[in-house]
C-alpha cells in the first residue's frame, strides 16, 4: 500500500510526463511547474527547492557550453574539419570522415554545437555527393549524439548521472569512465550509419522559407606578408577555396584595379583581391590562407587614400568637406549625440568592445545611405563600425568597398559593437537580417580555446579537480583571453536546458526520499524482469531509450537515476551497470524529432516528417542494446 506522498509524487510525475508527451508547452516549463508542484505539497523543502541550481551537473553543463562556444566562434573547429574531410572523396569516404569528425568532436565539447558546427559542411557534402541534405544531415546528427556518451562531458545525462553516483556515496565517475562502452557503441554505430544507414534516410527535399539568403556578397581581402597564397595563381588561388565557391572577380595592386584578371596572373604580398561569394562560406575563404577581410584587417582602421574618417578632426573642420563630397542628410551631416569631440582613443576603445558581432543590414529605397559611400557618411569615425562586404545583384562594383555608392536593395556585412550597430539602424532606415553564425577566424583565440578546454579535460581525467571545479577554471581562463566576448558569456548557455536540470534534482531527490523509486524498481523487477539481473539491465535500458525519445534526454536521465538505483540495491548487485545503462539510454533518442536537440535541429534543413526518424532510429537503437549490454557486463559486471 502506497503512502500519501507516494501517491502525490506518482502524480506529480505521471502529469509531467504526460506534459512531455504532449509536446505544447517547453520542457523547462513543465519541469518548474512540477518543481513548484512538490513544494506545494510539501514533497520538496521550500528551502531545497532551488538547490539544483548549486549543483555540480548544471555548474559544468553551463561551462561546457561556455567553452564550446569559445570552440565555435574562434575556428577552431572549422579549421580541424577543413583538414580531416576530403574534397575529393567518394561518398564512403566523405561520410565516414564527416561522421568520425562530429563523433570525435562530441566527446570533448557540446554535442549540440558540434552538430551545429558541421551542419553547413554536411550541406556542402550533401550538395557534392549529389545526395539530399536530409541523407547526410540525418546521419551526422545520429553519429554527433553517439560520440557525446563517450565521455564525461559529452552529453548532458553523463554529467547527471555521474552526480547521483556522488550522491549515492559511490563517488563521482571520472572523464573517461564511459569511453569503454560509449566508444565500442559509438565506433559500432557510426560504422552502421556511414556504411548502411545512411541508404535507409528518406530522400526528402529541404523545406523552404527556413532561412533568407541574400545570394552573394562582394567583398576585399589584402594577401599579408607570410601568407600561403603568395606565389600563386588566381586560378591556382580558386582551386584552394573551391569548397566555399568564392570566385575572384577583381585584384587591386598599386592602386590599379583590374576587373576579371587573367587566371594566370601571380598574387603577390599587400595585393587586395575583390571576392565573390557566399556569406556562409567567407569565413571558409579566408581561413584557408589566413587572410583577412580589407576593411577589417588595415592597420588603424587606416584609408589610404586620403579619405581615413578616423583622424580625429573638429566638426567645424568636418563639415566643409562633407559638403564638398556629397548633399548628405541633416541626420547624417551632424556627429551623433556625444561625439563632437570624438578621438581615436576612443574609437579605439568603442572598437575593442566586447560585443563586437557581424550583422547582415538591407539597404531600403527610403534609408538616408542610398546614394552615398561609407567614407561620405564618414562610418568608421562617426559610427564606429566597418563594412566588410556589399551583396548586389548585377555586375561586381568597379571601385573601392569604402568608394561604393550604395543603393537600395543593397545587402551590407557590418563589424562593430551590437549599439553601435542599432544606432546605425535607427539613424539610416536600414532593416538588420537575421543574425548568422558567421565567425571570421582568429588563429591565436582558435589555439587558445583548444588549450583551455584540453586543460579542464585533463585537469579532470587526472583527478586534480572535480569536474566542475576544472571546467568552472576554464571558463575563467576564456574570460581572461576573450576567446568567447564577456558579453556573450551567458548568451552561450542553454538556459532552458539548465533551468530543466535544476528543477528535476529536486524531484529525482523526492523520488528517493518518498520511496517511490524503489516501488517503481521492484515492479520492473517482479513483473517484467522476473528477478533476473540480466534482463532486467535489458528491460531498463530500453525503457530509458524509449522515454528518452519522447522526453528530454537530460530529464529521462535526472528521473529514472533513483530508479536504477532502488533496481540495484534490491537485486544486491552493481549499481554502475544500471547508471551506465542510464546514461547509454537517455543518450540514444533516434526514433523522434524531439528527443535530443540534434535530431530537432535537422528537421527543417532535411526536410523531414516526424515519422521518418524511425527508419534508421529503429535498427540503431537495436544495434547499440545488442553492443552496449555485453560490453556493460565485462567492463562494469553485475
Amino acid at each position: 500500500m502506497m503512502t500519501p506522498p507516494q501517491m502525490l509524487i506518482f502524480a506529480v510525475i505521471t502529469a509531467m510526463l504526460l506534459l512531455f508527451f504532449w509536446g505544447r508547452l517547453r520542457h523547462d516549463v513543465v519541469a518548474f511547474a512540477a518543481l513548484m508542484a512538490c513544494v506545494v505539497a510539501g514533497l520538496v523543502p521550500a528551502s531545497d527547492a532551488f538547490n539544483g541550481f548549486s549543483h555540480p551537473a548544471v555548474f559544468t553543463v553551463a561551462c561546457v557550453l561556455i567553452l564550446s562556444k569559445g570552440l565555435q566562434d574562434t575556428g577552431a573547429v572549422d579549421w580541424l574539419a577543413r583538414r580531416t574531410i576530403p574534397r575529393e572523396a567518394g561518398r564512403f569516404t566523405s561520410m565516414a570522415a564527416l561522421l568520425g569528425l562530429g563523433a570525435a568532436l562530441s566527446g570533448f565539447m557540446n554535442n549540440v554545437g558540434a552538430m551545429a558546427l558541421l551542419m553547413p559542411i554536411a550541406i556542402q557534402v550533401s550538395h557534392r555527393l549529389n545526395l539530399t541534405q536530409g541523407q547526410v544531415l540525418m546521419p551526422l546528427a545520429f553519429g554527433t549524439i553517439l560520440g557525446g556518451m563517450t565521455t564525461l562531458i559529452g552529453t548532458p545525462p553523463n554529467l547527471i548521472v555521474s552526480s547521483f553516483r556522488n550522491d549515492a556515496g559511490l563517488g563521482h565517475f571520472s572523464m573517461f569512465d564511459f569511453t569503454p562502452v560509449g566508444l565500442a557503441v559509438a565506433a559500432v554505430g557510426v560504422v552502421f550509419i556511414f556504411v548502411i544507414g545512411w541508404r535507409l534516410v528518406p530522400a526528402r527535399e529541404a523545406t523552404s522559407g527556413e532561412s533568407f539568403d541574400p545570394g552573394a556578397y562582394v567583398t576585399e581581402v589584402r594577401i599579408p606578408a607570410n601568407s600561403k597564397a603568395i606565389g600563386l595563381t588566381l586560378r591556382g588561388f580558386e582551386d584552394e577555396i573551391e569548397d566555399s565557391h568564392a570566385v575572384v572577380v577583381g585584384l587591386l595592386r598599386n592602386d590599379v584595379r583590374m576587373m576579371a584578371p587573367h587566371g594566370g596572373r601571380r598574387i603577390k604580398e599587400n595585393d587586395i583581391l575583390v571576392l565573390e561569394a557566399e556569406v556562409d562560406a567567407l569565413a571558409e575563404a579566408l581561413a584557408v590562407f589566413d587572410i583577412k577581410l580589407e576593411e577589417k584587417g588595415s592597420v588603424a582602421d587606416q584609408e589610404p587614400d586620403g579619405e581615413d574618417d578616423a583622424t580625429p578632426q573638429s566638426d567645424a573642420d568636418q563639415k566643409p568637406e562633407a559638403a564638398k563630397k556629397s548633399s548628405l542628410p541633416a541626420t547624417l551631416e551632424k556627429l551623433r549625440p556625444g561625439q563632437q569631440k570624438d578621438t581615436q582613443a576612443d574609437s579605439d576603445k568603442r572598437r575593442s568592445d566586447d560585443d563586437i558581432v557581424l550583422r547582415e543590414l538591407a539597404v531600403l529605397p527610403g534609408s538616408t545611405i542610398v546614394d552615398h559611400s561609407a567614407t561620405d557618411i564618414a562610418l568608421r569615425r562617426r559610427f564606429g563600425l566597418n563594412m566588410l562586404a556589399v551583396g548586389r545583384e548585377g555586375r561586381p562594383p568597379h571601385t573601392r568597398l569604402r568608394q561604393l555608392k550604395l543603393k537600395s536593395g543593397d545587402l551590407l556585412l557590418m563589424h562593430g559593437p551590437s549599439d553601435a550597430l542599432f544606432e546605425f539602424v535607427k539613424e539610416t532606415g536600414c532593416v538588420p537580417l537575421g543574425e548568422r553564425a558567421l565567425h571570421m577566424p582568429d588563429t591565436r583565440l582558435a589555439i587558445l580555446s583548444v588549450v583551455i578546454l584540453l586543460g579542464a579535460v585533463v585537469t579532470t581525467a587526472t583527478g586534480l579537480l572535480p569536474a566542475a571545479a576544472a571546467f568552472g577554471l576554464g571558463v575563467l581562463a576564456t574570460m581572461l583571453v576573450r576567446t568567447v566576448p564577456l558579453r556573450q558569456l551567458y548568451t552561450s548557455i542553454d538556459w532552458p536546458v539548465i533551468v530543466l536540470l535544476a528543477a528535476l534534482i529536486p524531484i529525482a531527490g523526492a523520488m528517493q526520499d518518498t520511496g517511490a523509486a524503489d516501488i517503481l524498481a521492484r515492479f520492473l523487477l517482479d513483473t517484467v524482469a522476473q528477478g533476473n539481473a540480466i534482463a532486467a539491465l535489458v528491460v531498463f535500458m530500453v525503457t530509458t531509450m524509449f522515454l528518452s525519445d519522447v522526453m528530454n534526454n537530460a530529464a529521462t536521465a535526472a528521473v529514472l537515476c533513483p530508479i536504477a538505483l532502488g533496481i540495484a540495491n534490491t537485486l544486491g548487485v552493481n549499481a554502475d551497470s544500471f547508471f551506465m545503462a542510464v546514461a547509454i539510454g537517455a543518450s540514444c533518442a533516434f526514433l523522434t524529432p524531439i528527443g535530443h536537440q540534434n535530431a530537432t535541429l535537422i528537421l527543417g534543413p532535411g526536410g523531414f516528417r516526424f515519422g521518418d526518424y524511425w527508419r534508421l532510429g529503429l535498427p540503431l537503437e537495436m544495434l547499440v542494446v545488442a553492443v552496449s549490454v555485453p560490453a556493460l557486463l565485462v567492463v562494469w559486471p553485475l
